[in-house]
């Protein structure tokens, strides 16, 4: 009776444990099915509209005006790698120094805040942000001479703020996970806390450390409600950081809404471009990690 019951019970794990692998499985399926149907739809309704601009003209073209049969990129492509590179600049070594002092330095009370309000800061929605960079970053570049205050600059700033708690967050992690032996062991050769954690730990967690600013920089380049109201959204080729630009983020939201026939068709294939140099962004850096595990 005994072993009858024994038999029972494991074979019921062995269901439970079998279902829950199928649902995880299906979860899994479920998530890769819904990237191959972004790309299917992106591509299938991008690349024709390629064809019909000419590729020369769609991704090196200087002059976007639907009205006269120009669809030319170029000033969205490079609006959006100027804003992305500011954001890296201004939020990513922000990010990791207050990375490593949340993880090495920081005192128990105080770390009871900061956690939390790196944890608020990643909740507060993107038209939140907009608006704080709308009433003080725009009035205060324009009071400093910058321009008109809606420019690369400072949507760069705004940005570099709302990578921050993606930034933080994942390098913390990462930073935690190193062995502790690590640290230990730099001590013991004559190493201070200052040299321990920067020339040993830190290098250590450097893959995770780079996945975070990976992340950021994905929120950076697909982030549009901010960028539209603090670019200054001029669909020109930017020659300063102090002038206006538009992303193609940016671009897509702003004319979506009425675009028509072509004109559809080329914010789609926008949106196609967008797509692929997210991908190229994580192809890279899927790269760089496998050689530096080699």
């Amino acid at each position: 009776m005994t072993a009858g019951k024994r038999n029972a019970g494991r074979n019921g794990r062995e269901v439970a444990e079998s279902l829950t692998g199928a649902v995880f499985l299906a979860a899994a399926c479920v998530s890769i099915l819904c990237v191959i149907l972004i790309c299917v739809f992106l591509f299938a309704n991008g690349v024709p509209a390629i064809g019909k601009i000419g590729p020369l003209r769609f991704f090196a073209g200087t002059l976007w005006k639907p009205g006269s049969g120009s669809y030319g990129i170029a000033p969205m492509i490079l609006g959006s790698l100027y804003v992305t590179a500011g954001a890296i600049v201004t939020g990513v070594p922000a990010g990791v120094l207050c990375a490593v002092f949340m993880a090495r330095f920081c005192p128990k009370r105080l770390l009871s805040l900061m956690s939390p309000a790196v944890t608020l800061l990643a909740g507060i929605p993107s038209v939140v942000y907009g608006f704080l960079g709308l009433t003080i970053l725009v009035p205060a570049t324009r009071f400093l001479g910058m321009g008109n205050g809606k420019s690369v600059l400072t949507a760069s700033v705004l940005l570099g703020i709302m990578i921050l708690p993606t930034v933080i967050s994942v390098a913390e992690a990462a930073l935690r996970a190193v062995p502790e032996t690590y640290y230990e062991g730099a001590l013991a050769l004559g190493a201070s806390h200052e040299e321990a954690v920067f020339f040993v730990q830190v290098p250590a967690a450097w893959s995770g450390i780079m996945a975070g600013a990976i992340l950021g920089v994905g929120r950076a380049v697909g982030e549009t409600m901010a960028v539209i109201m603090v670019a200054g959204n001029q669909a020109v080729i930017p020659k300063s950081l102090f002038q206006g630009a538009r992303t193609l983020t940016a671009n897509i939201a702003l004319e979506m809404g009425y675009a028509a026939d072509l004109h559809r068709e080329a914010l789609i294939a926008t949106a196609a471009t967008l797509f692929a140099f997210v991908m190229l962004v994580n192809i890279l850096f899927a790269l760089a990690k496998s050689r530096r595990r080699a």
